[in-house]
């Protein structure tokens, strides 16, 4: 498995890779719906196009096995873990731990004190296994329909920012 840079070269196998995961592995947790309201193929050309733009503009890395995209995972620059996708096909192989790791790694080069994340239901025991808290439940609405995530927050770099002060 290599990781790498996003490289907008990458973003149609990315998006793909997204509505995929959701349309399949989501699916033991949330309903036919509710996948379908998170992510509508119908907006799928416009999610490339949006994509390229919010994935350039964050810390991004692509996981790759023999030049296929099997996974994504991305940070905005004030510690928002945005996105963390695995294909459907290399679940449990150690891709998410590995994305997360990068991302986690850059943020501590950035000196962040702490990364959140809206994980989904199918996302939190990871999360949990990773340091991550659960600081709530949320509901999100998408297209008229209810979904719920749960907030999560992992301190990182050893401090808080009160004990700068």
């Amino acid at each position: 498995m290599q990781i790498m840079r996003f490289k907008e070269s990458d973003v149609e196998e990315i998006v793909s890779l997204f509505y995929e995961t959701i349309h399949s592995v989501n699916l033991k947790d949330y309903t036919q719906s509710e996948v379908d309201a998170w992510a509508p193929r119908e907006e799928k050309e416009k999610k490339i196009k949006s994509w390229i733009v919010s994935l350039g503009q964050n810390i991004s890395f692509v996981a790759k096995i023999d030049d296929q995209v099997v996974g994504f995972a991305d940070l905005t620059y004030d510690g928002h873990l945005d996105r963390l996708y695995v294909h459907k096909d290399y679940q449990g192989q150690g891709i998410a731990s590995v994305l997360v790791d990068k991302l986690e790694s850059e943020a501590k080069k950035l000196n962040l004190f702490e990364i959140d994340t809206d994980a989904s239901i199918t996302a939190q025991p990871f999360f949990v296994h990773r340091g991550y808290d659960t600081v709530c439940s949320q509901t999100v609405e998408r297209k008229g329909v209810k979904l719920t995530n749960y907030k999560m927050v992992k301190k990182i770099n050893g401090s808080s920012p009160s004990t700068l002060l």
